[in-house]
């Protein structure tokens, strides 16, 4: 089950966050810190209930932040799409104990879906470009790489998809 975050969940949200960086760390990916994504962070996401996380039996599994907040270094690509309204996907985060379980497949449909129900015209966000499971995982859904960008981590690729090409059942299917 997918839900609005809330405040009572932050520990275990910072929780699976610190696994994740050590599985990440532990892989040679340097994407997460201390700094990025902390717990001020987080707090900012619950409290304006842009933060998602897919549940089962108690657990959280993974998170997922909707919103418009674009980047300033998105304005340097050539987006293919650019409707009125556009879906920005930041944090996408599965604990390191549930991974392989298509929750990062499962919290990107509820983005689409999110998206659709809510009149934007395309999602779009960013994957560090040295984690090969995130730039995969974004590309076997269908999000089509526009450009490079560059954050205090190092280099990110930019990935758009529109609502019509969702619409027309080209989104993501639950595996």
């Amino acid at each position: 089950m997918i839900r609005k975050g809330t405040v009572a969940d932050s520990e275990g949200i910072m929780g699976i966050l610190k696994r994740a960086v050590e599985d990440l760390e532990s892989k040679n990916i340097w994407q997460w810190d201390e700094i990025y994504p902390d717990k001020k962070i987080i707090m900012a996401d619950l409290q304006s209930e842009n933060l998602y996380i897919e549940e089962e039996d108690g657990k959280i599994k993974g998170l997922i932040v909707l919103n418009e907040e674009q980047d300033e270094e998105y304005n340097e690509l050539t987006w293919q799409y650019t409707p009125d309204k556009i879906l920005l996907v930041h944090r996408v985060c599965v604990d390191p104990l549930f991974g392989g379980q298509g929750v990062g497949k499962n919290l990107m449909k509820h983005a689409e879906e999110y998206a659709r129900d809510n009149g934007y015209g395309a999602v779009r966000l960013d994957a560090f470009i040295q984690n090969p499971v995130s730039c995969g995982l974004y590309e076997k859904i269908g999000y089509h790489k526009v450009g490079i960008i560059k954050l205090r981590k190092g280099e990110f690729y930019c990935f758009e998809k529109s609502i019509e090409s969702i619409e027309a059942g080209h989104g993501c299917t639950r595996s």
